[in-house]
């Protein structure tokens, strides 16, 4: 498992495999939680349907996400295209953190808050996703 910062309260882990007894097991032992919702464990990306597992931090630790998803799956690509395009262009970065940031205060309800912020995500990944051909990104090297 590998580990990379992806934003703000959020890390991104990558895994040649996901095994929801083994991971969860692992990560328990550092007092991360398995968060129980569907979306938390299943994503489309790019048309395809990915296993993802994400995790809450220990009780009493800096409010974050770990996301941990298999390293060649689409969704693992949506990551760290997200990841970079946020370090890339300043103001998408501050336009995001404000609106995540007013959507947490608007929107305390977990599944409400993501229903209005899938919409938000697919505008700034389009957004990416030009970036992306306008740069030459191609993600990280295979290791």
């Amino acid at each position: 498992m590998r580990g990379r910062p992806a934003g703000r309260g959020t890390r991104s882990l990558s895994s040649t495999g996901i095994d929801e007894v083994r991971d969860v097991t692992l990560l328990a032992v550092f007092g991360f939680r398995c968060r129980p919702e569907p979306w938390n464990h299943v994503e489309v990306s790019g048309g395809q349907r990915c296993h993802k597992l994400v995790f809450a931090p220990p009780v009493g630790a800096r409010p974050c996400n770990v996301h941990l998803r298999e390293a060649a799956a689409a969704n693992a690509r949506f990551a760290l295209l997200f990841r970079d395009y946020l370090r890339a262009d300043e103001d998408a970065r501050r336009a995001w953190g404000a609106f995540k940031q007013r959507l947490a205060v608007s929107v305390p309800d977990l599944s409400d808050y993501g229903q209005i912020k899938a919409p938000a995500t697919q505008v700034l990944m389009a957004a990416a996703e030009r970036w992306a051909a306008g740069t030459g990104w191609s993600g990280p090297a295979a290791a």
